[in-house]
């Protein structure tokens, strides 16, 4: 592999920076994008169980609040009630909107990096192969216009040229991945706001039946 690497050239070396990073990325999504860190299955239903006879105390908001991604907007909601008890049914919403606006914009981290990844790589591929092709005619042409004889050879031609399509395969092999991994994140990121946004609804609800 080394060997491929060192023959493709410098060109190579953008792809391999934006291999490094498309793994650090999919890695930090894979750990962020958990269930049980962004929208717990039960934690509404445990939100609004601690706070039917009224709102809880302010450490267990807090806990709510460090539990997840949906416990932020819920425990917001909590706030909002608490610091005004007779805040209105509009301004409680925007406030969980206002949270949830802030949640999406946390879930969507590094996703548009990722897909900047799997669109330029196929183009840093093709640049490197371009580079390494005239690298290859003009060595070509000008030692045959030395009279040395390599510049019709048609083997090291086609050496050259296949050692200049690595840049291309390579770009290929950083672009699929990651385009693959950009889809799927993009997806799962989608399904927790669809899930959030029915969660914070439905908690409005119950905060207005504690409203005073």
């Amino acid at each position: 592999m080394f060997s491929i690497i060192q023959a493709a050239g410098w060109p190579i070396a953008p792809l391999i920076a934006c291999s490094i990073l498309a793994l650090a990325l999919v890695f930090e999504r894979f750990l962020t994008l958990k269930t049980s860190r962004v929208a717990p299955p039960r934690l509404t239903d445990e939100a609004i169980l601690v706070s039917r006879s009224g709102l809880p105390a302010v450490e267990v908001v807090r806990q709510l609040e460090q539990n997840s991604v949906l416990g932020e907007i819920l425990a917001s909601g909590f706030r909002a009630l608490n610091a005004n008890p007779r805040i209105t049914e509009v301004d409680l919403n925007a406030t969980l909107e206002s949270s949830g606006r802030q949640a999406a914009h946390q879930l969507e981290r590094y996703l548009a990096a990722l897909a900047t990844i799997a669109s330029a790589a196929p183009l840093l591929g093709l640049l490197g192969t371009v580079i390494g092709m005239i690298e290859i005619f003009g060595s070509q042409a000008g030692g045959g216009a030395a009279g040395s004889g390599s510049g019709g050879n048609p083997a090291q031609l086609a050496q050259g040229i296949s050692i200049a399509l690595y840049n291309t395969a390579f770009g290929l092999i950083v672009a699929i991945p990651a385009l693959i991994f950009w889809r799927y994140f993009r997806g799962r990121v989608d399904g927790y706001l669809l899930t959030m946004e029915l969660a914070s609804e439905r908690f409005a609800r119950h905060l207005n039946t504690l409203r005073k």
